[in-house]
Protein backbone atom coordinates (compact mmCIF):
# COMPACT_ATOMS: atom_id res chain seq x y z
CA UNK A 1 0.00 0.00 0.00
CA UNK A 2 1.02 3.55 -1.02
CA UNK A 3 2.35 5.40 2.17
CA UNK A 4 1.48 9.42 2.28
CA UNK A 5 3.54 12.18 2.99
CA UNK A 6 2.25 15.34 3.61
CA UNK A 7 4.66 18.59 2.94
CA UNK A 8 3.77 21.61 4.40
CA UNK A 9 5.41 24.22 2.96
CA UNK A 10 6.10 27.28 3.81
CA UNK A 11 4.79 30.75 1.86
CA UNK A 12 8.35 32.29 1.82
CA UNK A 13 9.36 29.27 -0.35
CA UNK A 14 7.10 30.84 -3.15
CA UNK A 15 8.24 33.80 -2.36
CA UNK A 16 11.38 34.52 -0.52
CA UNK A 17 12.21 37.64 2.01
CA UNK A 18 14.94 38.94 -0.72
CA UNK A 19 12.13 38.88 -3.40
CA UNK A 20 9.39 41.19 -4.95
CA UNK A 21 7.24 38.24 -5.42
CA UNK A 22 6.82 38.06 -8.87
CA UNK A 23 5.60 35.44 -10.80
CA UNK A 24 8.21 34.17 -12.57
CA UNK A 25 9.74 34.36 -9.01
CA UNK A 26 7.26 31.94 -7.78
CA UNK A 27 6.72 29.63 -10.91
CA UNK A 28 10.58 29.27 -10.42
CA UNK A 29 10.50 28.39 -6.41
CA UNK A 30 7.62 26.11 -7.11
CA UNK A 31 9.58 24.22 -10.10
CA UNK A 32 12.60 23.47 -7.59
CA UNK A 33 9.96 22.50 -4.61
CA UNK A 34 8.42 20.04 -7.67
CA UNK A 35 11.85 18.11 -8.17
CA UNK A 36 11.95 17.00 -4.42
CA UNK A 37 8.49 16.04 -4.98
CA UNK A 38 8.98 13.79 -8.50
CA UNK A 39 11.71 11.79 -5.89
CA UNK A 40 9.37 10.81 -3.47
CA UNK A 41 7.17 9.83 -5.96
CA UNK A 42 9.83 7.56 -7.59
CA UNK A 43 9.92 5.85 -4.06
CA UNK A 44 6.63 5.10 -3.91
CA UNK A 45 5.04 7.92 -1.80
CA UNK A 46 1.20 9.50 -2.13
CA UNK A 47 2.11 13.26 -1.47
CA UNK A 48 -0.26 16.15 -0.38
CA UNK A 49 1.15 19.58 -0.37
CA UNK A 50 -0.30 22.19 2.46
CA UNK A 51 1.50 26.09 1.47
CA UNK A 52 1.98 28.74 3.12
CA UNK A 53 0.05 32.00 2.42
CA UNK A 54 1.80 34.68 4.31
CA UNK A 55 3.31 36.58 2.31
CA UNK A 56 0.72 36.51 -0.75
CA UNK A 57 -2.28 37.21 1.19
CA UNK A 58 -0.98 40.15 3.09
CA UNK A 59 0.65 41.78 -0.43
CA UNK A 60 -3.43 40.84 -2.06
CA UNK A 61 -5.03 42.83 1.09
CA UNK A 62 -3.25 45.52 0.71
CA UNK A 63 -3.61 45.65 -3.15
CA UNK A 64 -7.71 45.67 -1.98
CA UNK A 65 -7.04 48.37 0.77
CA UNK A 66 -5.22 50.78 -1.95
CA UNK A 67 -8.39 49.81 -4.82
CA UNK A 68 -11.17 49.95 -2.41
CA UNK A 69 -12.10 53.35 -4.19
CA UNK A 70 -12.54 51.94 -7.45
CA UNK A 71 -13.58 47.64 -5.98
CA UNK A 72 -15.17 47.04 -2.87
CA UNK A 73 -12.02 45.41 -0.60
CA UNK A 74 -13.13 41.61 0.42
CA UNK A 75 -12.91 40.57 3.40
CA UNK A 76 -9.19 38.37 4.66
CA UNK A 77 -11.09 34.82 4.31
CA UNK A 78 -12.26 35.48 0.49
CA UNK A 79 -8.73 36.60 0.27
CA UNK A 80 -7.20 33.41 1.42
CA UNK A 81 -9.38 31.50 -1.14
CA UNK A 82 -7.58 33.84 -3.87
CA UNK A 83 -4.61 33.11 -3.12
CA UNK A 84 -5.39 29.25 -2.50
CA UNK A 85 -6.75 29.14 -6.07
CA UNK A 86 -3.71 31.34 -7.43
CA UNK A 87 -0.66 29.35 -5.77
CA UNK A 88 -2.69 25.95 -6.40
CA UNK A 89 -2.31 26.89 -9.48
CA UNK A 90 1.52 27.40 -9.89
CA UNK A 91 2.06 23.96 -7.87
CA UNK A 92 -0.32 21.98 -10.07
CA UNK A 93 1.73 23.74 -13.37
CA UNK A 94 5.20 22.99 -12.12
CA UNK A 95 4.37 19.28 -10.90
CA UNK A 96 3.22 18.52 -13.93
CA UNK A 97 6.52 20.55 -15.65
CA UNK A 98 8.46 18.22 -13.78
CA UNK A 99 6.63 14.80 -13.05
CA UNK A 100 4.75 14.30 -16.41
CA UNK A 101 3.33 11.17 -17.08
CA UNK A 102 4.87 10.12 -13.83
CA UNK A 103 1.80 11.12 -12.26
CA UNK A 104 -2.00 10.57 -12.76
CA UNK A 105 -2.36 14.32 -11.59
CA UNK A 106 -2.09 17.28 -9.92
CA UNK A 107 -5.50 18.73 -8.48
CA UNK A 108 -5.45 21.39 -5.96
CA UNK A 109 -8.61 21.55 -3.48
CA UNK A 110 -9.97 24.82 -2.03
CA UNK A 111 -9.88 23.78 1.63
CA UNK A 112 -12.43 25.33 4.48
CA UNK A 113 -10.69 24.13 7.58
CA UNK A 114 -13.07 24.20 10.65
CA UNK A 115 -12.59 26.49 13.94
CA UNK A 116 -14.32 27.12 16.94
CA UNK A 117 -16.19 30.64 17.03
CA UNK A 118 -14.80 30.91 21.14
CA UNK A 119 -11.44 30.13 20.32
CA UNK A 120 -9.38 33.39 22.19
CA UNK A 121 -7.24 33.56 19.01
CA UNK A 122 -10.08 36.19 18.03
CA UNK A 123 -9.43 38.40 20.77
CA UNK A 124 -5.55 37.98 20.68
CA UNK A 125 -4.07 38.42 16.93
CA UNK A 126 -0.80 37.03 16.71
CA UNK A 127 -0.46 35.84 13.50
CA UNK A 128 1.77 37.74 10.98
CA UNK A 129 1.47 38.38 7.56
CA UNK A 130 2.32 40.67 4.74
CA UNK A 131 5.44 42.62 4.14
CA UNK A 132 7.55 44.66 6.72
CA UNK A 133 7.23 48.22 7.70
CA UNK A 134 9.45 50.27 9.74
CA UNK A 135 8.19 51.96 12.79
CA UNK A 136 6.43 54.93 11.69
CA UNK A 137 5.61 53.09 8.32
CA UNK A 138 3.44 50.51 11.05
CA UNK A 139 1.81 53.33 12.80
CA UNK A 140 0.74 54.91 9.51
CA UNK A 141 -0.88 51.91 8.25
CA UNK A 142 -2.40 50.38 11.43
CA UNK A 143 -4.24 53.66 12.35
CA UNK A 144 -5.54 54.59 8.46
CA UNK A 145 -6.63 50.52 8.44
CA UNK A 146 -7.04 49.54 11.50
CA UNK A 147 -4.54 46.81 11.42
CA UNK A 148 -2.90 45.54 14.34
CA UNK A 149 0.87 45.66 14.13
CA UNK A 150 3.67 43.97 15.98
CA UNK A 151 7.42 43.93 15.91
CA UNK A 152 8.53 40.71 14.63
CA UNK A 153 12.05 38.78 15.03
CA UNK A 154 13.69 42.06 15.27
CA UNK A 155 13.06 42.12 11.21
CA UNK A 156 10.37 44.85 11.07
CA UNK A 157 6.41 45.87 12.02
CA UNK A 158 4.04 43.48 10.70
CA UNK A 159 0.23 43.24 10.48
CA UNK A 160 -1.16 40.58 13.07
CA UNK A 161 -4.42 38.55 12.54
CA UNK A 162 -6.48 36.32 14.94
CA UNK A 163 -4.89 32.52 14.23
CA UNK A 164 -7.39 30.06 15.61
CA UNK A 165 -6.67 26.17 16.34
CA UNK A 166 -8.16 24.33 13.28
CA UNK A 167 -9.90 21.65 14.10
CA UNK A 168 -10.02 19.26 10.88
CA UNK A 169 -10.66 20.02 7.04
CA UNK A 170 -13.86 19.48 5.78
CA UNK A 171 -12.90 18.00 2.23
CA UNK A 172 -11.16 15.84 4.04
CA UNK A 173 -12.79 12.92 2.52
CA UNK A 174 -12.75 13.81 -1.07
CA UNK A 175 -8.92 14.66 -0.82
CA UNK A 176 -8.27 10.71 0.47
CA UNK A 177 -9.97 9.98 -2.25
CA UNK A 178 -7.75 11.95 -4.83
CA UNK A 179 -4.84 10.42 -2.84
CA UNK A 180 -5.97 7.00 -3.49
CA UNK A 181 -6.46 7.82 -6.90
CA UNK A 182 -3.14 8.18 -7.67
CA UNK A 183 -3.27 12.26 -7.53
CA UNK A 184 -0.81 14.65 -6.07
CA UNK A 185 -2.98 16.85 -4.15
CA UNK A 186 -2.51 20.49 -2.85
CA UNK A 187 -4.64 21.39 -0.30
CA UNK A 188 -5.43 23.38 2.83
CA UNK A 189 -3.13 26.51 0.50
CA UNK A 190 -2.74 29.33 3.79
CA UNK A 191 -3.75 26.88 6.45
CA UNK A 192 -7.26 26.72 4.33
CA UNK A 193 -9.80 29.09 4.63
CA UNK A 194 -11.11 29.34 8.39
CA UNK A 195 -15.00 29.04 9.06
CA UNK A 196 -17.09 28.19 12.15
CA UNK A 197 -20.45 25.48 11.98
CA UNK A 198 -23.50 27.22 12.25
CA UNK A 199 -26.34 24.29 12.44
CA UNK A 200 -25.69 22.53 8.87
CA UNK A 201 -23.96 25.42 7.36
CA UNK A 202 -20.41 26.92 7.43
CA UNK A 203 -19.87 30.70 8.01
CA UNK A 204 -16.00 32.47 6.89
CA UNK A 205 -14.29 34.22 9.71
CA UNK A 206 -11.61 36.76 9.19
CA UNK A 207 -8.64 35.24 10.36
CA UNK A 208 -5.33 32.96 9.18
CA UNK A 209 -4.68 29.25 10.56
CA UNK A 210 -1.43 28.34 11.19
CA UNK A 211 -0.36 26.28 8.15
CA UNK A 212 1.92 23.80 10.20
CA UNK A 213 -1.00 23.09 12.20
CA UNK A 214 -3.57 22.83 9.46
CA UNK A 215 -0.79 20.29 7.63
CA UNK A 216 -0.91 18.60 11.11
CA UNK A 217 -4.77 18.22 10.93
CA UNK A 218 -4.70 17.06 7.13
CA UNK A 219 -2.17 14.35 7.70
CA UNK A 220 -4.42 12.98 10.84
CA UNK A 221 -7.13 12.90 8.61
CA UNK A 222 -5.95 11.58 5.59
CA UNK A 223 -3.83 8.87 7.62
CA UNK A 224 -0.54 9.93 6.04
CA UNK A 225 2.47 8.26 7.58
CA UNK A 226 4.84 11.18 7.45
CA UNK A 227 4.31 15.07 8.05
CA UNK A 228 7.43 17.07 6.30
CA UNK A 229 7.94 20.56 7.67
CA UNK A 230 9.69 22.21 4.07
CA UNK A 231 12.06 25.29 5.82
CA UNK A 232 14.51 27.22 5.01
CA UNK A 233 17.08 25.06 7.06
CA UNK A 234 18.37 21.95 6.87
CA UNK A 235 18.02 20.82 10.40
CA UNK A 236 16.78 21.92 13.96
CA UNK A 237 19.26 22.92 16.24
CA UNK A 238 19.33 23.84 19.56
CA UNK A 239 20.72 26.92 21.39
CA UNK A 240 20.43 28.26 18.01
CA UNK A 241 22.98 31.56 17.58
CA UNK A 242 24.58 30.60 21.05
CA UNK A 243 28.07 29.85 21.15
CA UNK A 244 26.21 26.05 22.41
CA UNK A 245 24.32 25.49 19.17
CA UNK A 246 24.25 22.12 17.99
CA UNK A 247 22.74 20.22 15.13
CA UNK A 248 20.19 17.55 16.08
CA UNK A 249 18.97 14.43 13.39
CA UNK A 250 16.63 12.70 15.81
CA UNK A 251 14.35 13.35 18.12
CA UNK A 252 10.97 12.29 20.31
CA UNK A 253 7.80 14.14 20.91
CA UNK A 254 9.06 13.82 24.87
CA UNK A 255 12.10 15.87 24.08
CA UNK A 256 10.45 18.13 21.59
CA UNK A 257 8.19 18.80 24.17
CA UNK A 258 10.69 19.36 26.83
CA UNK A 259 12.82 21.62 23.85
CA UNK A 260 9.51 23.59 23.97
CA UNK A 261 8.84 24.04 27.24
CA UNK A 262 13.10 25.33 27.70
CA UNK A 263 12.16 28.06 25.58
CA UNK A 264 14.35 26.38 22.39
CA UNK A 265 11.65 26.67 19.71
CA UNK A 266 10.08 30.44 19.70
CA UNK A 267 6.71 30.73 18.99
CA UNK A 268 7.15 32.97 15.81
CA UNK A 269 9.89 31.04 14.63
CA UNK A 270 10.55 27.20 15.10
CA UNK A 271 7.48 26.56 17.96
CA UNK A 272 4.46 26.03 15.41
CA UNK A 273 6.57 23.29 13.09
CA UNK A 274 7.97 21.66 16.51
CA UNK A 275 4.67 21.32 18.11
CA UNK A 276 2.96 19.93 14.86
CA UNK A 277 5.69 18.04 13.97
CA UNK A 278 5.35 16.14 17.57
CA UNK A 279 1.98 16.33 18.17
CA UNK A 280 1.11 14.26 14.58
CA UNK A 281 3.91 11.54 15.83
CA UNK A 282 2.34 11.13 18.91
CA UNK A 283 -0.38 9.75 17.10
CA UNK A 284 1.54 6.47 16.01
CA UNK A 285 0.03 3.17 16.85
CA UNK A 286 1.53 -0.22 16.46
CA UNK A 287 0.01 -1.07 13.54
CA UNK A 288 0.66 2.52 12.16
CA UNK A 289 3.88 4.14 13.03
CA UNK A 290 4.12 7.92 12.34
CA UNK A 291 7.20 9.99 11.51
CA UNK A 292 7.69 13.78 11.30
CA UNK A 293 10.93 15.86 9.31
CA UNK A 294 11.90 19.29 9.00
CA UNK A 295 14.37 20.10 6.12
CA UNK A 296 14.47 22.41 3.13
CA UNK A 297 13.37 21.22 -0.13
CA UNK A 298 16.20 19.77 -1.22
CA UNK A 299 16.37 16.80 1.46
CA UNK A 300 13.36 15.77 1.88
CA UNK A 301 14.03 12.70 -0.07
CA UNK A 302 16.94 11.83 1.82
CA UNK A 303 15.45 12.42 5.17
CA UNK A 304 12.26 10.30 4.30
CA UNK A 305 14.45 7.45 2.76
CA UNK A 306 16.81 7.50 5.91
CA UNK A 307 13.92 7.47 8.32
CA UNK A 308 14.07 4.09 9.31
CA UNK A 309 17.67 4.06 8.99
CA UNK A 310 20.63 4.62 11.68
CA UNK A 311 22.50 7.25 8.99
CA UNK A 312 23.82 10.35 10.30
CA UNK A 313 24.07 13.27 8.25
CA UNK A 314 23.51 14.45 4.46
CA UNK A 315 19.38 14.60 5.91
CA UNK A 316 17.34 16.40 7.93
CA UNK A 317 15.79 16.30 11.28
CA UNK A 318 13.72 13.47 12.22
CA UNK A 319 10.83 12.70 15.29
CA UNK A 320 9.50 9.64 15.74
CA UNK A 321 9.16 7.96 18.52
CA UNK A 322 11.31 5.37 20.09
CA UNK A 323 11.61 1.78 19.24
CA UNK A 324 10.69 -0.15 21.91
CA UNK A 325 12.51 -3.36 22.30
CA UNK A 326 10.33 -6.97 22.15
CA UNK A 327 11.99 -7.98 25.23
CA UNK A 328 11.54 -4.96 27.60
CA UNK A 329 7.88 -5.21 26.18
CA UNK A 330 7.42 -8.45 27.19
CA UNK A 331 9.18 -7.74 30.55
CA UNK A 332 7.18 -4.65 30.86
CA UNK A 333 3.95 -6.44 30.46
CA UNK A 334 5.26 -9.47 32.90
CA UNK A 335 6.33 -6.77 36.02
CA UNK A 336 2.45 -5.14 35.29
CA UNK A 337 0.40 -8.32 35.70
Amino acid sequence: MTQTAVLALGGNALTREDQRGTIEEQYANAIAMAKSVRSLIRKGWGIVIVHGNGPQVGNLAIQHAESSALVPAQPLFALGAMTQGALGSLICLALHEVCGDEISGAVSVITHVEVDAADDAFSNPTKPIGPFFNADEAKEVGEERGWTMIEDSGRGYRRVVPSPTPKAPVESSAIMTLIDAGFVVVAAGGGGIPVVKEGDTYRGVDAVIDKDFAAERLADASDAEALVMVTGVTNVKLDFGKTTERTVFNLTPLEVDQHLSDGQFPPGSMGPKMRAASHFVEGSTPERRRISAITTPEMVYATLDNAHGAIQGHRGTLIKEPKVDSTDATKDSTHAA
